[in-house]
């Protein structure tokens, strides 16, 4: 099994819109995939039960009490953790110590950009990513290219420690196909295989994480 956890301490940033469309792509990649839930708000658990009748469901796992590790099931390939909103690093000591790899999504706004500073010098004193054994990676999310706020924002990322791993524009497609239980993975019109393009150098970047 492998497993990708997604954080960010900042509501909002897009955890749950990453950790679903990654864990569809596992699924319709033919991937036994399981999502697990450790939101209050379980818009991933939601997610998963709505998507439940088609041939690439995704499992959904309580992640939010204690014990959710005896829940998992044997076959599980791919286990994506939709991280606790506003967890700092000490708060998911659980997920880092099982993670292959980490993913933090921020939005391209200066609140957000310094509120996620202090997350990722959390994270670093955790072992495995203080010596380099677990990678972490962050996601530009719901950028706006031609905008100069969200080039400002995509050139203090790329001046992080952490790789900037992808670029996800600003679109309403993930809100209609989130209400679906679907993904950009699940579509294969012109349009959306644009969006799928944004993902291409994160599931690359996975690819060689994992």
């Amino acid at each position: 099994m492998r497993t990708i956890l997604v954080a960010s301490s900042k509501g909002g940033a897009g955890k749950t819109t990453v950790s679903t469309n990654l864990a569809a792509h596992f699924a319709v990649e033919g991937k036994a995939t399981a999502i697990l839930d450790a939101d209050r708000q379980k818009s991933s658990t939601h997610w998963c039960e709505k998507r439940a009748a088609l041939d690439t469901a995704v499992l959904p796992i309580d992640g939010s009490k204690r014990g959710w590790d005896k829940h998992i099931p044997e076959g599980v390939q791919r286990l994506v953790v939709d991280a606790p909103a506003g967890a700092m690093g000490e708060d998911l000591t659980a997920f880092l110590d099982i993670a292959d790899a980490v993913i933090v999504p921020v939005l391209p706004s200066i609140i957000d950009l310094e509120a996620t500073v202090p997350f990722l010098n959390t994270l670093v004193q955790h072992p495995r990513v203080k010596k380099g054994k677990l990678p972490v990676g962050i996601v530009g999310n719901r950028l706006k290219p031609w905008t100069s706020n969200s080039q400002q924002a995509l050139d203090q990322l790329k001046a992080w420690p952490y790789p900037l791993v992808a670029e996800l524009r600003d679109t309403q497609a993930y809100v209609l196909m989130a209400a679906l239980g679907k993904s950009v993975f699940d579509y294969h019109s012109e349009q959306i295989r644009s969006h799928q393009d944004d993902w291409a150098p994160l599931l690359k970047w996975l690819k060689k994480s994992l």
